[in-house]
Formats: structure tokens, C-alpha cells, sequence
């Protein structure tokens, strides 16, 4: 079985979603189909569908992250000795030598990722143009706009 690469967060973030669905949801959806049964005749009882549709959702989502979490290889940057290297984990400073700007990226899983707060996947264009190189390193990213040039300003183990 194939591992996939998650950092602590991730993970973490995957546990507290899975104690709230585990601990509060599902004995709430519970609550809820009993309380929707009491009211009578199944057919048109719109609240007790309802609860039924909630709960499959919630038990789907419990069998994903456990799925997730059971194939995940966690790996603390902090932990890995710095070398100045790009690789899994790290947070990258990059300078687009056509504009001047400057951005900063944290590599994570392919569920983790989220551009808006600076986290690209592993998988994506830009990390995989990044991984293995070094800090002072420039790198060509093929992006949907063509190709972009940015320099590796730092490579930082947060």
C-alpha cells in the first residue's frame, strides 16, 4: 500500500475533525432519526430522511479520514536536518524574477493544500519544479500563463 506524505498538521487536523464527527455528530444524527421515528409514518416524515442523508454524509466522512490517516506518513520538517534543500514539509520563499514578487509556499499533501493560506500540494507544478533544488537555486515553473522563472530565496523547516 502506497504511503502518503502528511505533515503534523495535516494530520492533526484530520483527528479533530474525525473526534467532532466521531464524539458530536454522529450521537447528534442519532438523536435526531430517533426523535424524527417517534413523530410517526417514515414515508413523508421529511426530518427523519433528512437525518438519515445527514448521517450517511457523516459516516462517509468518518470511513474517508480513517482511510486517509491509516495510509499517511507523517513527517515532521522540524525534526529533519536543514540542508537548505527543498523537500517535503518545508516552507519556500520565492522571488518571481519577472515581476519581483515575492511569495512563500509550504509544501504539503495532496489534502492539505490550500493556496489561499500558502500551502501548495507536492504534487502540484510549482513543488514538483521545486523539489530537490537549494536555496539560491532559480527554477523554471510551467504554469497555465506560460512559463514563470523564480529564484529560492530560503527554505525554512517551521
Amino acid at each position: 500500500m502506497n504511503k502518503v506524505p502528511m505533515t503534523v498538521a495535516g494530520e492533526q487536523r484530520l483527528r479533530e475533525e474525525l473526534e467532532q464527527l466521531k464524539g458530536v455528530e454522529r450521537p447528534k444524527v442519532i438523536n435526531a432519526i430517533a426523535e424524527a421515528r417517534e413523530h410517526g409514518d417514515l414515508k413523508e416524515n421529511a426530518e427523519y430522511h433528512a437525518a438519515r442523508e445527514q448521517q450517511g454524509f457523516i459516516e462517509g466522512r468518518i470511513q474517508e479520514i480513517e482511510g486517509k490517516l491509516s495510509t499517511a506518513q507523517v513527517i515532521d520538517v522540524t525534526k529533519l536536518p536543514k540542508t537548505g534543500k527543498v523537500i517535503f514539509g518545508v516552507t519556500v520563499a520565492l522571488l518571481n524574477l519577472d515581476t519581483d514578487d515575492e511569495v512563500t509556499y509550504r509544501i504539503v499533501g495532496e489534502d492539505e493544500a490550500d493556496i489561499k493560506a500558502g500551502r501548495i500540494s507536492v504534487t502540484s507544478p510549482i513543488a514538483r519544479a521545486l523539489i530537490g533544488k537549494e536555496e539560491g537555486d532559480s527554477v523554471v515553473v510551467n504554469t497555465p500563463r506560460g512559463e514563470v522563472e523564480y529564484e529560492i530565496l530560503s527554505v525554512e523547516h517551521l
